[in-house]
Order: C-alpha cells, then structure tokens, then sequence
C-alpha cells in the first residue's frame, strides 16, 4: 500500500524539460486573454489538471503569496512555477515568455494609436471598446467582492476606502499600508500549525539575491537617467513606473486609479479618455492587463521625448516595460523559497485580506471615474475644502455610450460572453454608428 501511494504520489506531479516547458509557456503567454482570472484559470488548467507540473495545494499557496506582492501577480505566478521546476532560469523563462507577446501587440497598437488615434474613425472604433470596458470593469469589481468582502469588518474597509481616494484624494499606497497594517493588528496570530523554519535558505543567500536582482532592475534605469539627464521623460517614466511597481497591491484596475493621479493631473502625459484607450487596448490582447502601462509609457515619451518621435516612444515602452517586470523577478526570486512557510503565517494572511478589502473600495472609485469620463463629455472637478467633489455637466451625456455599455453589460452579464467578443462587438456597433453619421 505505501508502494502504490508513492507510485501515485510521483505520477501526480511531473518535471517537464526545459524545452518542453518553453514550449507550453509560450502557449500560455499567447493564450493570456482575460485578465488575471482568466490567466490564473489558464495556468490552472494546464499546468495542474493537464501537465501536472504542480499540484493544486502548492498552487494555491504560490497564488496567496503572489496576491500579497505589488505588480501583477498572473506574471508572478507563472514566474514562481517556472522557478520551482527549473530555477532561475526557468523563471526567466516563464516570466519573459508570458509578458513579451502582449508586450509585442500593445507597442504595435501604441504606434498605430499615435499615429491613427485622432481620426474620426478611429475614435469611434474606442468610443465602443471604452463602453465595453465600463461594463468589464463593472464585472472585476462584482467578482471581487464577491471573493474579497466576507464579514463586515471587511465591507467597512471597502467603504471606507472609496470615501478616501474619491472624495478626499488619499494616496492608493497610504490606503493599502493602513489597510494591511489594520489586518495585521486584528488576527490573534494564533496557527494550528507550526511555523516551518526558514533557515533551508541561508540569509546571506536571499540577500545575494535581492542585490542582485535590485541592480538587475536599478541600474539599467540610473544609466537611461545619466544619458539624458535626470529631467528628461524616459528618466521620469523610469522613475514613476519602478515607484509604481512598489505600491501597486490589486492589479491593473486598481493601478490605474493611482496612475491618473499623476499621468494624467500631475505629469500630463495622458487625457483621461486616453487612460481608458490604454485599458482597452490592454484588455483586448494577451499579457497582463497592466501592459497598459507600455501604452502610457510610449505615448509620454513619443510627445516629450524630443528626437525622433516615434524613436523615444518606442524607448519609453521599453523603459517603462523594465520599470514595471524587472521587479516582479526580484520579489519571486526572494520570496519564493518562503512561500511554505507563508501557509503558517495568520498575521500576513489576515494582512492580505485586509489589503484585498480596500482594494474593492479602490475598484469601485475606478468604476465611477470610468464612468464619468466615459458617459459625459464634460467633468469638473472641484474642492470644498478638503472633500473632492466630480461634476458631471449633463448636457455632455453621450446617449451613445451609454447604449453601448448596456450592450456590452447584456453581454457579459446575461449572455455571458467573453471578454473579447464584447469589446469586439461594442467596437464593431460604434464603427458602424459612426459610418451611418450617428456617432
């Protein structure tokens, strides 16, 4: 009996080659649509119910870990797996082969948005995918607080975030902090289970890896900032985009809420209509959804580069590319080694729901702010005293995105389609709305 349990027990988890696991994550990173869910779900199916590669208990605990990281988890994820079944390089592998194709498609549609963006076309082909979004957007915030508001301790938090970052302006980082801090200090820290020791990995060895690993995302960037000065945009871009990929805790959606704070009011880089273009166009390719931020990235430096247009936006890509992956490999290749010893730890997992909390209230702040920007041509903001208030002129409503974005909520909701088929659809409708003189 204990012979057949090994026997099934070393048949339930398989260690690919190397060529043979490049070949799968390529698939993967070409597959990647959906955003995170579905990424996750994907990875999911193929590396744990088909190829067996890692088994459900460790994928999930990989999955926790990566929630509680700033930046993309999906990318973590995959660079974790790829970590454990063939080391460093194997986490490269994963890592770089499930960025680089959206990485590829969104520059490509960056250059043609720069070039093509303003045409009277073009702008109706984005009316139809910036309402799809809205409803998308509607959809990650019900799906997530479905998953994430569990008590009532943790509705308040969602509230109370939103009242925060909307109608006073808080930061999204001193959110996150406050909120992880809170759920830090209300577990008991009480475990059935006996904290693994974490002296498998030396210290001396995971610092070595994290000042390796810290050069490999720093230096770069210093010698962009020494080559054209510490005020030129691609050493901004260096600068904001590696601050961002710090305090980014809840995805894309919730980044972008933190972004527009300063791309779009602070830098200029972006109008906020452009700041949902990016989304969509994110949405609409495979990769992670905070491949968006190539898209600011290109278009900041594409018009305040200087030069050769086309040549600083395809630097600022790049740049903003390395600002925002370079890190996920240090917090993977640090962390990873610890990820068993997390499954013991209370206080960090009460920390993450906390923190997954006031992410709902930061979604929903992103909600109501594509929707403004979405439905009304027209926004005020305006300030009494410390309260931020958002004044829509109801004039401005445009009747036609909200006909689309009920379409494409009919769609995702009641007929359950897929992302891309509804922002295809809602796209296809503008453009022919458009060709018809009615938009």
């Amino acid at each position: 009996m204990n012979d057949a349990t090994t026997t099934t027990e070393a048949a339930a988890v398989l260690t690919p080659t190397f060529a043979e696991a490049l070949r799968v994550w390529a698939k993967i990173g070409i597959l990647s649509f959906g955003g995170p869910a579905g990424q996750i779900a994907l990875m999911h199916r193929v590396l744990v119910e088909e190829k067996k590669w890692i088994d459900e208990p460790r994928y999930l605990s990989a999955l926790n870990f990566c929630m509680l990281l700033p930046g993309p988890e999906a990318t973590q994820l995959a660079t974790y797996v790829g970590w454990r079944l063939h080391g460093v390089k194997g986490g490269i592998a994963a890592g770089l082969l499930f960025v680089l194709p959206g990485a590829l498609i969104i520059l490509t549609l960056s250059i043609l948005y720069a070039a093509l963006g303003r045409l009277p076309a073009a702008e109706a082909l984005m009316m139809g995918v910036k309402a799809a979004v809205l409803a998308i957007v509607v959809e990650a915030l019900l799906r997530i607080a479905r998953r994430g508001l569990k008590a009532r301790a943790d509705q308040f938090l969602a509230a109370a975030a939103f009242v925060a970052i909307f109608f006073f302006g808080v930061p999204f980082p001193l959110i996150v902090l406050a909120a992880a801090i809170y759920g830090f200090l209300r577990s008991s820290g009480a475990s059935g289970i006996a904290p693994e020791p974490v002296s498998l990995i030396p210290l001396r060895q995971t610092m070595t890896t994290a000042v390796l690993w810290l050069a490999v995302w720093i230096a770069p960037l210093l010698g962009v900032a020494a080559w054209f000065g510490s005020s030129h945009v691609l050493a901004q871009i260096g600068l904001f985009f590696s601050k961002l990929a710090v305090v980014t805790f809840g995805g894309a959606y919730a980044v972008l809420a933190y972004m527009a704070q300063d791309v779009v009011q602070h830098f200029s880089w972006l109008s906020p209509g452009e700041m949902v273009d990016g989304l969509g166009l994110a949405e609409t390719t495979p990769g992670p959804l905070i491949l968006v931020t190539e898209f600011v990235g290109f278009l900041a430096a594409f018009r305040h580069g200087g030069g050769n247009p086309w040549a600083m936006g395809v630097l600022g890509a790049i740049v903003t590319l390395w600002a925002t992956f370079a890190p996920c490999f240090l917090w993977i290749f640090v962390g990873a080694p610890y990820i068993e010893w997390l499954r013991t730890a209370p206080r960090l997992q009460s920390a993450l729901a906390a923190v997954t909390a006031a992410v709902v209230g930061v979604i929903l702040n992103l909600t109501v702010w594509f929707a403004l920007h979405v439905l009304f041509g027209s926004i005020t903001e305006t300030w009494a005293g410390p309260l931020r208030l958002y004044l829509p002129q109801f004039a401005s409503l445009n009747w036609i995105a909200v006909g689309l974005s009920a379409l494409a909520v009919l769609l995702l909701f009641k007929h359950h389609r897929g992302v891309l088929e509804t922002l295809s659809a809602c796209a296809a409708l503008s453009l022919v709305l458009y060709s018809l003189g009615l938009a």
